[in-house]
């Protein structure tokens, strides 16, 4: 069965699409927890970063670049916060590794 992830990258179901190649897609987060909340999804299934291979290393770095990118892109200059779920009990919700980018208001630490 299709993640919701590979579902919007096969366009088979709509998403606020802001940036895509041939690595990943960058779409809005349907609820979003900050003024700006961007996901970074690989296009290749990893399910979750305790899963990740060696031969993903390229990919993983791309993603935060992109999320770099994106943030200047979207004039986060004040700051910005990139969250990798992982697993249940990590707030994971969708078993395909992506990157929160959060962004636009004060972040409080310890995050919830």
């Amino acid at each position: 069965m299709k993640t919701i992830f590979e579902k919007i990258i096969s366009r088979e179901i709509p998403a606020d699409v802001l940036y895509e190649d041939d690595l990943c897609v960058v779409i809005n987060d349907i609820e979003p927890q900050a003024p700006t909340h961007c996901l970074i999804i690989p296009k290749v299934k990893i399910e979750r970063i305790a899963k990740s291979e060696k031969s993903d290393q390229s990919t993983l770095g791309h993603l935060l670049l992109i999320a770099q990118q994106t943030a200047q892109n979207l004039n986060l200059d004040e700051g910005f916060r990139i969250v990798i779920n992982n697993g249940p009990q990590g707030g994971e919700s969708v078993p395909h590794l992506h990157v929160h980018l959060l962004g636009g208001r004060q972040m409080k630490w310890p995050p919830g």
